[in-house]
């Protein structure tokens, strides 16, 4: 009787450790599934934010699409809403700008940006030091009817020291040295830490 008791133990305790190795294990998986979809939820949004720091397949794809909701527009500025908010102290975030030849022959085009307003105590030539890269270009050879093979991207470099502000910048696109359709604004907000 005392050799069946003990064995019945023996029983319930190796059941429990089992019990205990299977929970663990469940978990871990779990833990896994749900990090890896955290992960692949990032990636498929990681394109889609309102600030980009690169111009990768997706913005490209995103620009072309653009394009071709309407076949007049000469310029294209993603994010669409050609609203950029970038915090104070960060740079390398910005946005990505596109040209579209709509003439019958291969030209060559340029464009420039500008600050032409803020709503803070900032002087519009500091506004304009906040821009990095691709302030202005020229030079730029886009084939009849096409658009930009590569979008450029404009970057911003924003100081622990800037003001909390809205900057309006105007974009005029030029076809040898005359305007090209209308300028486009993009506002850019700092934002506190």
């Amino acid at each position: 009787m005392r050799f069946q008791v003990s064995q019945h133990k023996m029983r319930d305790k190796k059941a429990a450790m089992e019990m205990s190795v299977g929970t663990i294990v469940t978990i871990v998986l779990l833990m896994t599934v749900l990090i890896l979809g955290l992960v692949l939820v990032r990636t498929i949004f990681s394109g889609a934010v309102d600030n980009i720091d690169s111009i990768d397949e997706s913005i490209k794809g995103e620009i072309q699409k653009l394009f071709a909701e309407d076949t007049s527009k000469k310029i294209i500025i993603y994010p669409s809403s050609r609203i950029v908010k970038i915090k104070k102290g960060s740079g390398n975030s910005g946005f990505a700008i596109s040209i579209r030849n709509v003439d019958d022959e291969q030209d060559s085009f340029g464009y420039s940006i500008k600050a032409e307003e803020a709503d803070c105590n900032l002087r519009l030539s500091e506004a304009d030091d906040f821009i990095a890269l691709g302030r202005e270009r020229s030079g730029i050879e886009i084939a009849a009817g096409s658009i930009m093979e590569d979008p450029i991207f404009v970057r911003f470099d924003i100081p622990d020291t800037a003001p909390p502000c809205g900057i309006r910048y105007s974009i005029e696109v030029d076809k040898h040295g005359n305007l090209y359709g209308s300028s486009i604004d993009v506002d850019l907000f700092i934002e506190s830490e």
